[in-house]
């Protein structure tokens, strides 16, 4: 069971930091949880432990989204921390995405909150600057409002890491010792979170109008899935009878189950787009015979992700 260095809680809290910022002006894609795992696994030693949490918390708020200024959960700063305790204190990587991850994620909108509202000091002075035609004083206080962003992550990050490594870990070991049925169902929850991010973003895709290539790649994922995991035990049974048998079967390969949606994503969007163009011709073109087939194609055509 290890600790955590005082570097690594430093590189960690400027990370944090840097994250919101980048959600919210930079847009560079390091401020998502997967991104943030991988990092925090990096700085803690334990890559594939930050990217089994990351790509967890990744998956349980791939379908969350926010309008306007409405806050949301801070799936990047929970992520920083499940892997941190979890390398540093011996956590379980399922349990920490559900003993920290989340509700660190949840308790963040508080400071995600805080920080707007210190932002609006800026913004009042940004509105009488603007009156007074004082554009390096406009300039200085949008930047002013970097800092509230940046503590509104930095300070709890870093008190969290800095002074909540012992008792971390004394609560893992007694949740390893004692509460074990505490410890396995909080595993159960963690493996189960993605499953919930799944149905978030299936409740706002237009599911009713793709349906069809929605179970399509159902069943292409369940055959890969048996075909290769029949294989793989096939080789492994093998392998156990036969010593020289050295031959290794790769598994599912998430590339082609990738492709193989990209391609339904380019059909489906040909269609459209044809669909579109001829919808276009036959409202402002002249009048011109139309294929049967095609026009009856073209009747009761959804566009957009209306449902």
């Amino acid at each position: 069971m290890g600790t955590i260095a005082i570097w690594q809680v430093i590189i960690l809290t400027a990370y944090s930091m840097y994250q919101i910022m980048d959600e919210l002006t930079i847009q560079s894609s390091l401020s998502q949880p997967v991104w943030a795992g991988l990092i925090a696994g990096l700085v803690m030693g334990d890559v594939k432990t930050g990217l089994i949490i990351g790509g967890s918390l990744q998956l349980t708020v791939l379908g969350v989204g926010t309008f306007g200024g409405a806050s949301k959960i801070d799936a990047n700063s929970g992520t920083v921390m499940a892997t941190a305790f979890a390398i540093g204190a011996g956590m379980k990587p399922e349990v920490a995405v559900a003993a920290l991850g989340v509700p660190v994620a949840s308790l963040m909108i508080q400071t995600d909150i805080l920080a707007r509202f210190a932002n609006t000091f800026f913004q009042h002075r940004v509105d009488k600057m603007i009156d007074q035609d004082n554009y390096k004083g406009i300039e200085r206080n949008y930047l002013y409002g970097v800092f509230p962003w940046t503590l509104s992550r930095g300070i709890p990050v870093f008190l969290a890491l800095a002074f909540g490594g012992p008792f971390v870990r004394s609560a893992v070991a007694y949740m390893n010792d004692n509460l074990a049925w505490l410890s396995n169902g909080l595993a159960t929850a963690g493996a189960l979170l993605p499953a919930v991010g799944f149905a978030i973003l299936l409740r706002y895709l237009p599911v009713k109008k793709h349906f069809p290539y929605l179970v399509i790649g159902f069943v292409v994922t369940a055959l890969f899935s048996t075909v290769y995991s029949n294989i793989g035990l096939l080789g492994t049974t093998v392998a156990g009878m036969n010593k020289s048998f050295t031959t290794a079967f790769a598994s599912l390969p998430m590339l082609a189950i990738a492709l193989i949606g990209f391609a339904l994503a380019m059909i489906e969007y040909k269609r459209s787009t044809s669909s579109e163009t001829f919808s276009a011709s036959s409202t402002n073109g002249p009048k011109k015979e139309v294929d049967t087939e095609n026009s009856e194609e073209q009747d009761g055509e959804i566009h957009g992700d209306e449902i």
